[in-house]
């Protein structure tokens, strides 16, 4: 048993409820809740939601004295994530993916943002750095231009990542009901869309960078061509005539750069699966 807990809060504290959506991610996940323990402002609750992993995900989240273990049956990222966000009893949800892992004053940053009260009706989200990448520094900052940028340009706010976001809870319990639901769609751009039609604003902060992986780049052809359509695909289904350039500025190109990352890289051999971010499950 690790024996981590989350101490009481002062009662002026935010309280930061952290939901961890994860589906087969034992090699990853220790890492990730060790940071996320070792925050400088702890959180008031720490969430995972095992959405039926085969390997080991359940039973590692459960040695952690201080997280609350989910199960959400229904297989796919967005139910897990919505079981997550459910259960949440903070003011403020925070959510990442369990390959991230948090800067210690992650935590402290969405407190500092979240105590303007001004902010009440603004989500937040930050970049990251991918650490398995070859000149990651680069090769993140090409990422950002792709998805923060153009997304912007693309659609006219910005998008969240669900490596690195949070929101208030009351936002939350406002917008699930209009977020679409199923796979094969980005559902953290989804929410954020629902989040702006709802009449809500999203922040993101240039100042704070998570660690991350760029596990969807080292796939399968076949399987990075369908992933690399949801983006096209998840503007489309609002409405947004700009999916066009989308697919050709943005799914293709990313196609063609990713393909020299691989070669650069020189995986042996796509991974399996089982190993894949539970994003990509359908």
């Amino acid at each position: 048993m690790i024996w981590y807990s989350i101490p009481l809060m002062p009662e002026k504290t935010p309280r930061i409820s952290l939901v961890i959506p994860a589906y087969n991610e034992a090699r990853y996940l220790r890492a990730c809740l060790d940071a996320a323990f070792a925050q400088e402002l702890p959180f008031f609750e720490v969430i995972v939601v095992d959405n039926g992993s085969t390997d080991a995900t359940a039973q590692l989240a459960a040695q952690y004295r201080g997280v609350r273990l989910l199960h959400e049956p229904k297989r796919g990222i967005v139910y897990a994530r919505n079981r997550g966000f459910d259960a949440a009893r903070g003011d403020t949800i925070a959510r990442i993916d369990a390959d991230t892992v948090l800067p210690p004053d992650w935590s402290a940053h969405i407190a500092a943002f979240y105590s303007d009260r001004s902010h009440a009706a603004t989500a937040w989200t930050s970049s990251g750095i991918f650490t398995d990448a070859p000149a990651s520094r680069l090769v993140s900052a090409g990422y950002r231009l792709v998805t923060v940028y153009i997304n912007m340009w693309l659609t006219g706010y910005p998008a969240l990542w669900g490596s690195s976001m949070a929101l208030p809870a009351g936002m939350w319990q406002r917008v699930k009901r209009t977020t679409c639901m199923g796979n094969g769609f980005h559902e953290d751009l989804d929410l954020a869309t629902h989040i702006h039609l709802s009449g809500y604003r999203i922040h993101w902060d240039k100042k704070v960078q998570v660690e991350a992986q760029l596990r969807h780049a080292w796939v399968s052809r076949r399987e990075l061509w369908e992933y690399l359509q949801w983006w096209p695909r998840t503007l489309r289904r609002h409405g947004q005539k700009t999916w066009v350039l989308c697919w050709l500025g943005g799914a293709l190109a990313m196609f063609g750069a990713t393909l020299v990352l691989q070669l650069i890289r020189r995986s042996p051999k796509p991974l399996e699966s089982a190993q894949l971010p539970s994003a990509l499950e359908t």
